[in-house]
């Protein structure tokens, strides 16, 4: 008996946690998983060798990483000279670390890869609970996506359509530290801090590492990451 192949689907991945327990949870929904990272001029090159670490370990049929300067354009702590905030209390304000479109240009580049590969389905770790107030991880950026998907595409207008998935959009931190722990995540592998060294080691003080800290205090687990 021939098996039916499995659904392509272009997961996003940062190296961080919230992108590898959508890895995860796009594989655990029977998904073949093609893992897409993008080199943007970050300053913190190790996240791209813990993209590639983590879609392995995780089984990714691929994974490839794009390369695109938005250092040339800055406006960035994560891209220009402009220091990363530490320590800092929370606030409402839209913090320097916000990278100008950068998840409109990875959406994008993930959407002509679908496209090449016949796949329907952009998975993407957006989150809007513990999210440092980014406005491009709230649901109403990712529906607007998903609609101008269908209309800017060849697969939107003749075929089976775009659909975009943001599976941990309403969780917290510690709901995606619960998640990944039931999937067998090993979040040692991943890393979220903007300060890593080159050996992926977490600073322990921008707001990355304070939350994803807080996200495995508040869920009673053990905290795998590597501080410096």
């Amino acid at each position: 008996m021939s098996q039916i192949p499995l659904r392509k689907a272009v997961v996003l991945v940062s190296g961080g946690m919230d992108s590898a327990v959508v890895i995860a949870l796009a594989r655990e929904q029977g998904y073949q998983v093609h893992a897409l990272s993008v080199s943007y001029g970050q300053r913190h090159h190790s996240e791209l060798a813990a993209s590639d670490r983590v879609s392995r370990m995780l089984g990714a049929a691929e994974h490839k990483t794009v390369s695109i300067d938005l250092r040339s354009i800055g406006g960035s702590a994560l891209t220009a000279d402009i220091d990363v905030p530490l320590d800092t209390a929370d606030s409402n304000a839209i913090p320097v670390t916000y990278v100008p479109a950068r998840n409109t240009i990875m959406l994008s580049i993930a959407l002509g890869w679908a496209e090449v590969l016949g796949s329907s389905d952009i998975w993407c770790g957006v989150n809007a609970v513990d999210y440092s107030g980014y406005p491009d991880c709230r649901p109403a950026f990712i529906e607007a996506f998903e609609q101008l998907a269908n209309l800017a595409t060849k697969a939107g207008v003749e075929g089976a359509g775009i659909r975009v998935h943001a599976p941990l959009m309403r969780m917290s931190k510690a709901d995606i530290a619960r998640e990944g722990q039931r999937l067998g995540v090993d979040f040692s592998a991943t890393v979220s801090c903007y300060k890593a060294d080159d050996d992926g080691r977490a600073c322990g003080h921008c707001d990355a590492c304070r939350l994803r800290a807080q996200g495995f205090r508040e869920a009673g687990l053990v905290d795998p990451t590597r501080y410096r």
